[in-house]
């Protein structure tokens, strides 16, 4: 099967799963309350699928949707101030046809890159307990199968980091030990994928300095040189 038919298929599945009870209540919390600021539009509030490149060569693996990010727009890291810093540097690295993204049909297209994250709800503090991780762990995995070009992995922050350690350990690939740490501009060889590590860009990163758009744009063009794009 095509690989975006497969995709496609797969994130049908992933939108209309209810597999964790205290993401689905406070998914659905949350897009009945909305934020004030957006109290005008309608809530996706539903699992939010990935997007991207069917060819990619590399994946970039955050966390999980934010409240009133993914979780009011339906498309991971959009509309929200982590979703200004990443598509700014993949437009300023060569992966994005335009710098921002505010709505799912606002024209934004990547190239050889895909963007998805470990738990697809979104989590009350961030924070998903490991039962949830654990019941979204075999959608990251076919997703892996389903792109067959992929060669990096890209980890935004320590929990991104833990799940692309899993999934190619899961499908096969060798681990090295002791198990690699996680930190900003930390790379591991997985067998046939190569692992770099970056801070998430997350406020407490952004609005702090510990995360510049210098240090990302490094991660994404050390992506592509180890990617051959």
């Amino acid at each position: 099967m095509a690989p975006l038919t497969t995709l496609a298929r797969l994130m049908s599945e992933v939108t209309s799963c209810h597999a964790c009870p205290r993401l689905v209540r406070w998914r659905e919390q949350v897009a009945s309350e909305k934020r004030a600021a957006f109290a005008h539009e309608t809530y996706w509030g539903r699992p939010v699928p990935s997007f991207g490149d069917p060819q990619a060569r590399v994946l970039i693996v955050g966390l999980a949707p934010a409240a009133h990010g993914g979780n009011r727009t339906g498309r991971i890291f959009t509309g929200d101030r982590s979703g200004d810093w990443l598509f700014a540097s993949l437009h300023r690295t060569g992966f994005a046809n335009q710098p921002l993204s505010v709505t799912r049909d606002d024209g934004l297209e990547l190239s050889d890159a895909w963007v998805t994250a470990p738990v697809r709800c979104a989590p009350p503090d961030n924070k998903p307990t490991i039962s949830e991780r654990d019941n979204c762990f075999p959608y990251l995995l076919r997703e892996i199968r389903s792109l067959p070009e992929l060669r990096v992995f890209v980890a935004l922050g320590g929990f991104a980091w833990d799940a692309a350690l899993r999934a190619a350990s899961a499908l096969g690939q060798p681990r090295p030990v002791p198990k690699p740490r996680f930190g900003h501009g930390a790379e591991a060889e997985l067998g046939r994928f190569h692992l770099i590590g970056s801070y998430h860009v997350s406020q407490q990163n952004t609005f702090t300095g510990r995360l510049t758009e210098e240090m990302l744009d490094a991660v994404f063009l050390r992506a592509r040189s180890l990617a051959g794009i």
